[in-house]
Parts: C-alpha cells; structure tokens; sequence
C-alpha cells in the first residue's frame, strides 16, 4: 500500500465521518485552513514508529499553530490488533512526559478496530474513534481549550455522535464510508 494510497483513504474518512457527520465540531475549520498535517509511518518495528512520533512531536511543538494545528500520525500495517495498540498508548505517554510535553500535547488514538471498554467489537458507537488505519492523533492542549470554549457543552458532542451513529446503524455507517 501507498502512502498516497493511506493519505487518499485517511482524508476520506476526516471528510466523510469526522466532518461529515459531525464527529468532531472542531475538526472542520483546521481541516479547511490545512491546518491538520498528515504522515505515514512506514517504520518496520515500534522502534522506529517512536522515532517517528518523536519527529512528528518536535515539528509540531516548533511549528506556528496557523501552520500546523494539529497532526496525524498514521500506520498502516504495524498494529492489526486493537488491543496492542491501545497497550501501546501508554508508551506514548511516556514519550509526551519524556519530551516534557504533558499538558502541552495530547494524543487521541484511532484504529480501524477501535472498542471502547465494556461494549461490544460490534456496537457503531465505537466507529466514533474507527479510522481506515492505526493513527495518533496530536494535538496542541491550547487550541483544545480555545476550541471547547468557543464550544460550549461538549457533553453534547458526544450525545450527538452516538445519536448519529445509532440512527446511521453499522450498514448505513459501511455505505457511507465507501469510496465510490
């Protein structure tokens, strides 16, 4: 697979699902602004996927937000088990602390196998957090703050998200993310 092929597939998904049904409120105007930085991790091992998280931290902490606002760190192949990657994100944590990024960066994961603890693999409550790929999500902890200000109840978001999702069910969810 392509890098091409995983950007072309990963902006699908951002417009379609995160913006399109709303997933992510925030989501729209930095994605329009290309604020939002896509990168595909080629590495072989968790090694080099680290080091590759190192580099995207340090750009992003050295970039001007109107730039870059935010990053996506995507991985095609390196974690086909959910419940490894989900391991795995306490590592990164410790990377954030390492770099002394805590409370300046935080990182959302997503995965094509997302579950959320005590649901069900099949509840389309969990495609909130689905990607086409295993992906980190960095974000700057400013511009989350500015953005759920300006937002107001963000309890509502998710409210909404797992209406959108109910009503939408898992075939309406797989019709709307297919490519055409």
């Amino acid at each position: 697979m392509t890098d091409e092929q995983v950007l072309a597939d990963t902006r699908h998904w951002i417009e379609t699902a995160v913006i399109g049904l709303n997933l992510c409120p925030f989501a729209r105007s930095v994605y329009l602004n290309k604020q939002v930085r896509m990168v595909v991790s080629q590495a072989r091992n968790l090694d080099g996927f680290l080091d590759d998280l190192d580099r995207e931290l340090d750009l992003l902490v050295n970039t001007p937000a109107e730039e870059i606002d935010t990053s996506l760190l995507v991985h095609p192949t390196l974690f086909p088990d959910f419940f490894v990657f989900n391991d795995f994100q306490n590592v990164v944590d410790e990377v954030l602390i390492e770099h002394d990024l805590d409370g300046v960066i935080q990182v959302a994961s997503f995965h094509p196998l997302f579950q959320f603890e005590g649901s069900e693999a099949d509840d389309v409550t969990n495609a909130t957090n689905r990607s086409p790929y295993a992906m980190l999500h960095l974000l700057r902890e400013d511009s989350v703050e500015r953005a759920v200000a300006a937002y107001g109840d963000t309890d509502a978001i998710v409210e909404g998200n797992l209406k959108t999702l109910q009503a939408l069910g898992a075939d309406g969810l797989k019709t709307l993310l297919t490519k055409p």
